[in-house]
This record gives C-alpha cells, sequence and structure tokens, in this order.
C-alpha cells in the first residue's frame, strides 16, 4: 500500500502481488525488474532425531521409521509436482530447486554437471515404495511393513499465503501415492518453538535466505549446528536428549565443509562442494521445492538500476542518478 501510495520508491514483489502491480506500471512510473532466481531456498525436510526425552521419544518409533528410510524420502520427493506448483502457486515465477547452495554461487552443481534430480514421477515413487517394503491396501492406501498406515503431520506457520498454498499442494500431492498429509499451519513462535526446541513435529516447509559463500550456512551442516533442523541436537539452555545419532552421511558433509573451508584452490574447493550437494540429494535431508524470482518494483525517476538476486536494486549506488519525479 506504500508503494502504491507513491511513499516508497522501491519493493520487493512477491508471485501473490506480481499480476498486480504490473497492471499498474504505467500508471505508478515504476517498472518491475527480473533478477534472475532467488538466493534462497525453499523446502520440506522430516524429523529424522532418533533420541528420547525423559525416556520417550521425541518422534513416534513407527514414523521414525518411515522417515529414515532413505528410500521413503526419495519417494516423497518424486511425487511433490513442483513444476505444478511454480505454474500456479508462483504465478509462473520461478524454477524447480534441486541444491542447498544457491544458482547464482561458483560452487553450485547444476543437473547438467550431474547433480540427481526428483523431477515429477509417480511411478518411480511408487517403485522406491515396494522396494522399501511398503504395499497399499484395497482403499490405495499406503501401509508399512507390519500393516500401519502411512499419515503424518506437516507444519509451517500460518500467515504466509505462499507456504500455505506450497503445503496444501503437498497434502494433495502425496495423496496420490497412498500417504495422508495432515496439513497444520501454526503461528510463528508456536512452529519455531516446535522445530527448534521441543522436536515435537513430523515434517515441516520452511525457507533459508542463501548466498554466494556455502560456508555461510555451516550451521545447518554441523550436527551440532543451530539449524541442523532435520536431527537436532539440543542446543544451550534446552533439555537434553537422551540417544541422538548421527548418521554417516551426516558426519561426512560436516567434515567436507571443514575440508571446503581449509583448502585455498578454487578447483579443489569446487569439487568438494559438488560432493556435498551430491550427498544431500542423494540422502534427502531436505526436500528441495522452488526457486522463486528475485523481483523488484522500482520508481523509474533512477537512472543505472543494474538489478539482481544479490546485490537488489542499488548495489551500484556510485553510479545511480535520480531524475526529476
Amino acid at each position: 500500500m506504500q508503494f502504491r501510495s507513491g511513499s516508497l520508491d522501491s519493493i520487493s514483489v512477491t508471485p501473490d502481488y506480481f499480476s498486480l502491480l504490473k497492471r499498474e506500471e504505467k500508471r505508478g512510473n515504476f517498472k518491475i525488474y527480473n533478477g534472475g532466481p532467488d538466493t534462497g531456498t525453499s523446502f520440506v525436510f522430516f524429523n529424522l532425531n532418533k533420541g528420547t526425552r525423559n525416556g520417550k521419544p521425541l518422534v513416534n518409533p513407527v514414523k521414525s521409521k518411515w522417515f529414515n528410510n532413505k528410500e521413503f524420502r526419495q519417494a516423497v520427493a518424486y511425487a511433490i509436482d513442483r513444476q505444478t506448483m511454480i505454474n500456479n502457486t508462483f504465478q509462473g515465477l520461478g524454477q524447480t530447486q534441486n541444491s542447498p547452495i544457491s544458482v547464482q554461487s561458483p560452487y553450485y552443481l547444476s543437473p547438467k554437471e550431474g547433480l540427481k534430480v526428483y523431477d515429477y514421477n509417480l511411478d518411480k515413487a511408487r517403485e522406491l515404495l515396494n522396494k522399501a517394503g511398503f504395499k497399499y491396501n484395497s482403499q490405495g492406501q499406503l501401509l508399512d511393513d507390519v500393516g500401519n498406515r502411512v499419515r503424518f503431520t506437516l507444519l509451517t506457520n500460518s500467515g504466509n499465503k505462499i507456504r500455505e498454498a506450497m503445503g496444501a499442494q503437498i497434502k494433495s500431492d502425496l495423496s496420490k501415492i497412498g500417504i495422508q498429509v495432515d496439513f497444520t499451519p501454526l503461528a510463528w513462535n508456536t512452529y519455531l518453538d516446535k522445530i527448534s526446541n521441543s522436536l515435537d513435529f513430523d515434517m515441516a516447509l520452511l525457507g533459508l535466505t542463501g548466498g554466494l559463500e556455502p560456508n555461510d550456512g555451516a550451521n545447518v551442516w554441523k550436527p551440532e549446528g543451530g539449524l541442523h533442523m532435520f536431527n537436532q541436537k539440543p542446543q544451550p539452555g534446552q533439555k537434553p536428549i537422551e540417544g541422538w545419532e548421527v548418521s554417516p552421511w551426516e558426519a561426512e558433509i560436516a567434515r567436507l565443509y571443514i575440508k571446503a573451508a581449509q583448502e585455498l584452490d578454487e578447483e579443489k574447493v569446487k569439487k568438494i562442494y559438488a560432493e556435498t550437494q551430491q550427498i544431500t540429494q542423494e540422502n534427502l535431508p531436505f526436500i528441495y521445492l522452488v526457486n522463486p524470482l528475485s523481483l523488484a518494483a522500482i520508481r523509474n525517476k533512477f537512472e543505472g538500476i543494474q538489478y539482481n538476486a544479490i546485490g537488489g536494486a542499488f548495489w551500484n549506488l556510485p553510479e545511480i542518478k535520480i531524475t526529476k519525479d
């Protein structure tokens, strides 16, 4: 509202407001700039924590067995229709995301360079579930190897229209492979407490800001890190967890991030980070979803704007001139 009334000169444009602002470009004397894919990430993740608190498992052992099965996570990834998510929720203003490292980073490994991807494929999803011992009943509901119905809760923060729409679609998509998802948006503080303190969740939808230097996100990949949210270790002041385990692939990612930070040869650094991306895409601690486009509406009174996703609108400030309104 402030931008449309003229009291702001620049504003980021989200997909849900793009159509409205695009119609007003001429009247409002501004232009919407497209900086390509945003640096941020969006993903869903399962609670892989096998620990207990006060003798009680953090995750129902039946569900924990599903979540810690790599083929199960891969099947879920294949069952999410990310292109439809882009077309509907993001109004076509995005691209599928496959890596924890931003596409603008020199360390990003592209699918063309061999990065594993999970393009929508229900047949592949069902094949992986069968391989992992799951089966279907006569109603098409997915059961595990001892007959338990596969059902879990997906959380995200309420009030974020994009994430709420993404969560609703994921619920629908996974129903096509027989999984019942109970999608539950929560107030931000309640949501944050569940995924970072009480660890009382099955699956969650979230995003991180990303950037050019992968080690800026090392806190996500160190097992003891505060953002290692798929298998969170208690942080200072939190209640202890008994039986917390680090899988070999988690430990390997952490080792490689340290190795990359110590290496000075850029080509070797690229190879190290390429390996971390292969490991994350094989094991799917995060199932990556969509990179929205980085868009901003900027008044036409500025000359010299070179908008991009990394620096935004005014990164080259000394070269920008202000003309008369």
